[in-house]
């Protein structure tokens, strides 16, 4: 596969700086046009607000395919910090945000069947668990505009490697990241009440969250693998409850749109992650965005996302 070099997030991306987040959908902010913050799971009714904080987390896929794509992302981090940094709303504030990068794979114990006339094979596979990096010469698990070479540092996390597991699950180690790994203080401290939380989830597979382990897998039937048992609505009711409200947090996704080739290779369509993004939007407040992957660059991408985040920065509700 090819390695892609990417254009700077300049041009589109510089003209979101200084320009102040967009409208939202109507006046009350659930897209309904009746004045009122009613939608089912969307929270309580309250003020919306200009945000000058964002929580951002990143879960980039680190399964043997993703060589390309995280090269590609590290290429585009220094542009990536170089907007937020730049940001101004329309209050004129500057942006206070913290950005942190975990993966896709957890610890995983499973068996491979070759039918009743062989033994099957045990095999082991570790991830993150949704831990925080705290690698890149910054002890902390996530940076700040105040730590230096802010763009190298997040060029070096965006580069997990791709020795991860084989099962990628953003939804639930988007959970993990944010539940228990805060639960268990691994992650504490990272998420404000008052900020914007921003998620990006980057893979070229299809999601494939499960809280199952030590489980057989037919070797013979392409299809077979862990029981698939945290969904996409299951991701969106943990968000909107470790936010308390929609309009508190946005999501990016960038995955398969079809099942394609492109300058990074193969990529499955993500048929799991396209329903977050939908589900995600159906109620209101246009929240979530998805990307293609089989774009073979990730600046237009990450574009859209910090338009997203920005828009979404508008209209928060405190």
């Amino acid at each position: 596969m090819k390695l892609i070099t990417t254009a700077i997030l300049a041009g589109s991306a510089l003209a979101l700086v200084g320009c102040g987040p967009a409208g939202r959908e109507d006046g009350d902010g659930d897209g309904d046009g009746d004045g009122n913050m009613n939608t089912p799971d969307a929270g309580p009714t309250g003020e919306a607000r200009k945000c000058s904080k964002m929580d951002i987390v990143f879960v980039v896929d680190d399964s043997g395919s993703m060589a390309e794509e995280q090269g590609n992302l590290a290429h585009n981090f220094p542009m990536f910090a170089d907007v937020l940094q730049n940001y101004v709303n329309e209050d004129g504030e500057h942006i206070d945000f913290r950005v942190a990068v975990t993966t896709t794979g957890r610890d995983l114990t499973y068996s491979n069947s070759f039918g009743s006339m062989f033994p099957p094979m045990s095999f082991s596979e570790m991830g993150d668990d949704g831990a925080f990096r705290n690698n890149c010469n910054v002890n902390r698990r996530w940076l700040e505009p105040s730590d230096p070479d802010l763009g190298t540092a997040l060029s070096c996390r965006a580069s997990v490697g791709t020795g991860g597991p084989g099962y990628e699950m953003p939804l639930l180690m988007t959970k993990w990241a944010l539940g228990d790994r805060v639960a268990d203080n691994t992650n504490a401290g990272f998420l404000r009440d008052d900020a914007l939380l921003g998620i990006v989830m980057l893979t070229d597979e299809d999601d494939s969250s499960s809280t199952q382990n030590n489980f057989t897998i037919d070797a013979s039937n392409p299809n077979s693998g862990p029981v698939v048992d945290f969904e996409p609505a299951d991701a969106i009711q943990f968000l909107d409850g470790v936010k308390g409200h929609r309009s508190r947090w946005a999501a990016g996704v960038i995955a398969g749109q079809t099942s394609c080739s492109s300058g990074f290779g193969e990529a499955a369509e993500a048929t799991r992650l396209k329903q977050f993004v939908q589900m995600t939007n159906a109620s209101g407040p246009q929240q979530a965005v998805f990307s293609s992957i089989c774009d073979g660059n990730l600046t237009g991408a990450l574009n859209d996302i910090i338009a997203k985040f920005q828009s979404a920065c508008g209209g928060i509700i405190l």
